[in-house]
Parts: C-alpha cells; structure tokens; sequence
C-alpha cells in the first residue's frame, strides 16, 4: 500500500515509517519543508496549502494524519492553546477536504485524537461509546475529530486514534518522568488516585497499522493497554523497574503553580480507558502490564 504520513518525525511516526517500509507498504511524507524527491510532499497546514495534484499523482491509498502542537511544552497562554487547537483543527481540515475532492480518493484515514477527549472522568471505565467530556482538551478532541468529516462524507474510512499515553524513553511523558526518577526523587502527583491509560510505543504503532488495514475499524478507536494504572501505581512499578524509590510526591498546588491549568489537564486528572473496538478486532497487545511494558522499554 502507498501510505501518507504526516507527523512522521514524531513520536509515533518515526517508529511508524520504518515499520510501514519493512512491511513492504511505500510511505510518502507530508512535509513543511521544500520536497526533496518524491517521498515528500509539501503542505502548510496553518497556511492552508496541499498540493493536490501531488497527491493525486502519487496515487496514495491511505493516510495517517499524526501532525499537531505538542501539547506538554510550557505554560498554557491563550496564544498557545490557540496554536494546539488550531494546528490540530486547522490541519486536519485540509487533510480532509483535500482527500475529498481528489478523483481517486484514498480507501482509509487513520488520523490521530487523544484520550482526552473524555475529560476528567474519575473512576468511570471508559469506551469508544462515552461521551466526551467538557475541558479544554475534551473541546480540542472533538473539533479534532470532527474536522475529518470531509473524508467520511466522500466515501473515506476514518478512523480516529484516541491515543493515551504513549510510552516511549525517547520522548512524551515518560522521558520527562526519568530523569526525577532515576535519581530516587519521583513519586506519585498530587493524590495518585487518577488512572493513568498507557500504552507501550510499540502496540501503539501496532494499532495503528491494525486500523489501517482492518476493513471493520472505522470511527474512535481507543489506543491504549488493557490495563489502566492509578497514577500512583505508575510511579511504584517505574521505581522498582529502575531500582529507586518512588516516594516523594509532587504536591497539587505546587504542580499548579508551576503549570497552571496544564498540570490539572495533564497530570492531576485521569481517565480509566480500555480499548474495547481493538480488543473486539482480535488486536494482541505485546505489552498489555505495565511492569513488562516499562522493562522492555528501559532494557531491564
């Protein structure tokens, strides 16, 4: 399959391009910059530029859209969650409208969303048929979403990846957890009560490829481990892992000093996911406990 891919120098794109080439599939990535040769095609999503006509000679016949704001850098100004909204919204807009009116449309669309579509939600256990909740994030996620119906409504497959927190030393959130950790300073936040819904890169990259190819996903699809963990849970199991104590809690308040409204939205609240349509497809998690999860990406 020829594949677009935007996003493909993040987090989840740089294991999912070289993933895609072993399996044969030809990827083809959506870039900022000039191309340069015939593996890239140049968009500017704020700008509201795709060349169409690229796309159409490049005879695409999927896409997966992971291109967005980094959410987890800074103090949230208004400017800057303007610049998430928008670089989600905005971009998917195009994506979409854009696949729409080509002649031969691509077969599928997997394009990303979060977990934090849900909000807040406590102890509740969550599938692909809750609804959403009422933060800002929760608001982002549906736009996010709902800025692919361009695509769905020209015959396209969407499916919206509701990715929880991707496990990864490389980067996200628990290349930020390490360093406190390593040096025995690490610990639960605030409570630790909030669940935590994980998932190893790896499984990540496997969902999505699953929904890629698997005809019968289409709509949310939760991308996340079967086994949700309480925040404080999460911290024990990472101390053991690393051989250090995990005892030293980062209070609410302080948290909200130094964050603002992105420590309740990121790390004081929670949501218990389970990823229901993956399960139903028959999808195998390699690392579904966390324990193991955390050894095999930290080499212990």
């Amino acid at each position: 399959m020829k594949v677009l891919v935007s996003g493909a120098g993040g987090l989840v794109g740089s294991e999912l391009v070289p993933t895609l080439e072993r399996a044969g599939h030809t990827v083809v990535r959506l870039v900022r910059t000039p191309p340069r040769d015939g593996s890239e095609i140049q968009w500017d999503p704020m700008g509201g530029r795709l060349d169409a006509a690229a796309l159409e000679a490049a005879g695409i016949e999927g896409v997966i859209h992971l291109a967005g704001e980094n959410i987890a850098e800074g103090r949230w100004s208004a400017e800057q969650k303007q610049r998430i909204r928008d670089s989600r919204v905005k971009g998917t807009q195009l994506l979409a409208s854009t696949l729409a009116r080509m002649a031969q449309p691509p077969a599928v669309l997997v394009s990303a969303s979060a977990t934090g579509f849900y909000g807040d939600r406590g102890d509740e256990i969550l599938t692909e048929d809750s609804p959403s909740g009422s933060d800002f994030l929760s608001a982002v996620c549906r736009e996010w979403e709902a800025a692919t119906q361009p695509a769905e409504q020209a015959g396209i497959r969407v499916v919206h990846a509701r990715f929880g927190i991707i496990l990864s030393p490389e980067g996200g959130a628990l290349a930020k957890m390490l360093p406190p950790f390593r040096l025995g300073a690490g610990g639960p936040f605030g409570s630790g009560r909030q669940w935590m819904s994980w998932i190893a890169l790896e499984d990540a990259v496997g969902a999505v490829l699953r929904s890629l190819m698997n005809d019968h996903l289409r709509g949310p699809v939760n991308v996340v481990a079967p086994n949700a963990v309480r925040n404080a849970e999460f911290a024990r199991v990472l101390g053991h892992v690393l051989g250090r104590p995990a005892a030293v809690p980062a209070p609410a308040f302080a948290l909200r000093l130094m964050l603002g409204e992105m420590a309740d939205a990121l790390l004081l609240s929670g949501q218990h996911v389970q990823p229901a349509r993956l399960t139903a497809a028959g999808f195998a998690f390699r690392y579904p406990e966390l324990e193991g999860a955390l050894r095999h990406l930290l080499g212990k």
